[in-house]
């Protein structure tokens, strides 16, 4: 027996990426959309099977497609958000920009570009949430934190203990 929300997150109708909400309307996990997308794609694969295929299967249809595109475009935002904290924490775990840079197919500058753009973004969140009361996203220390971590060598990895 699921949770609620996950009962929920079964039960939805996902056509758009902007379906792809909690209950409470926040994000589902990649594991569930995962999941959700997964169980279109059998039922797609299933209209390959002979006509007179002994077991009983379902057939995909095009509600099946659409929930795949969205479900897919849904997965492709959430991890292009989270790839700057992920590189992040890669330099934070002792990996180099030569290392990253080879894991996202880029070049050094490339991955750094990317780190950039994302702790701008979360400082810039932070900004704007401070004066809402909610202290969401990257304060100044952590901003200047994360620009120093760009300054590193492409082959160097941040000190032990840093």
């Amino acid at each position: 027996m699921g949770t609620p929300a996950h009962e929920h997150w079964t039960d939805l109708t996902v056509r758009r990426p902007d379906d792809v909400r909690t209950i409470t309307g926040g994000r589902v996990s990649l594991s569930w959309q995962m999941e959700k997308r997964a169980g279109h794609v059998d039922r797609l694969m299933n209209r390959t099977l002979p006509a007179d295929f002994p077991e009983p299967v379902e057939r995909g249809d095009a509600g099946d497609v659409l929930a795949v595109l969205a479900l897919s475009e849904s997965m492709r935002r959430d991890l292009a958000a989270r790839r700057g904290g992920d590189i992040r924490e890669a330099i934070l775990l002792g990996a180099t920009w030569t290392e990253i840079a080879a894991a996202i197919d880029a070049t050094p500058d490339e991955a750094r570009a990317v780190l950039r753009d994302w702790t701008e973004r979360q400082h810039r969140l932070h900004r704007r949430e401070v004066e809402r009361g909610r202290p969401l996203g990257s304060d100044s220390d952590r901003h200047a934190s994360v620009l120093a971590l760009i300054e590193l060598a492409d082959d160097e990895p941040m000190a032990a203990g840093a």
